[in-house]
């Protein structure tokens, strides 16, 4: 008998082995799954820090006069940017937010300063400082398909107490505004409610599904093109407006009438 004998009998011998072996075969499948992608991932890493450090160079240029030049914030000035990931980069700057003309906690919708290429490369330098949500795919954005049905009732019961139920847009408390969604493309509006910009809360994939995002754009973007049978849609933000309106055209119709009476009386007494 040698040596070895009494340890193979050892109740333990068996759970090794099948260790040794869990071992060897993961050793094995990572050099073979390693030797096929590394030349393949080898182009992509390149082009993406590539695309970091040209977002950088712009952030230095456009956004570090405010934000700073690690995009760690500064008091009272500008918020960190740092975990608020490439899609809140996309919506700020893809509709002219951001860079901003002057510090304000609220910025209206403009032309964008920079182009697509510009701002995805910021987008891709501020996702890679602390994550965050990143912009979707065109796939996750395209309507064509969605439930136009569940859309409608998602947005009157998430988002028309602020934005109107048709998009139309409106003004909220403590003197901030909702702006219109008749502007926003599909990926701006899923941007938008991945990060809540301002006033808007967050909708993320656990409280809104990406499907239920896509009937939401469905529904903003199709209310863009419905015909007004009233005739003159007055900003479609309600019955308070058309109400309003109807309410001064009556005003003003009784105090022509009374004029036009007045005047008639005189001349009829002279």
């Amino acid at each position: 008998m040698t040596p070895i004998t009494p340890r193979r009998r050892h109740h333990a011998a068996g759970y090794a082995v099948v260790l040794l072996g869990l071992l060897l075969v993961g050793a094995a499948y990572a050099v073979i799954a390693g030797s096929g992608s590394s030349a393949s991932a080898a182009a992509p890493n390149a082009a993406q820090q590539a695309q970091i450090a040209e977002g950088k160079n712009l952030f230095a240029q456009d956004c570090a006069s405010c934000h700073g030049f690690a995009a760690q914030g500064q008091s009272g000035v500008a918020p960190s940017l740092i975990g608020v990931g490439a899609a809140a980069v996309y919506f700020q700057v893809s509709t002219g937010r951001m860079p901003a003309k002057e510090a304000d906690a609220e910025q209206p919708r403009k032309p964008p300063e920079l182009n697509q290429k510009q701002t995805l490369a910021v987008a891709a330098y501020i996702q890679s400082l602390g994550g965050g949500p990143d912009i979707p795919s065109a796939a996750q954005v395209n309507p064509n398909g969605a439930d136009v049905a569940l859309g409608q009732s998602l947005f009157i019961a998430n988002c028309a107490q602020c934005h109107n139920f048709s998009g139309a847009g409106g003004a909220l408390t403590y003197g901030k505004y909702a702006p219109p969604l008749t502007q926003p493309t599909p990926k701006q509006i899923y941007t938008a409610m991945l990060t809540g910009p301002e006033a808007m809360p967050v909708f993320n994939d656990g409280t809104v599904t990406p499907s239920e995002k896509r009937a939401i754009i469905a529904y903003v973007t199709g209310e863009r093109s419905q015909p007004n049978p009233g005739g003159f849609s007055l900003g479609r933000v309600g019955p308070v407006t058309e109400g309003l309106v109807a309410f001064l055209g009556l005003l003003l119709f009784m105090v022509l009438a009374a004029m036009w009476i007045a005047a008639k009386h005189g001349r009829a007494h002279e």
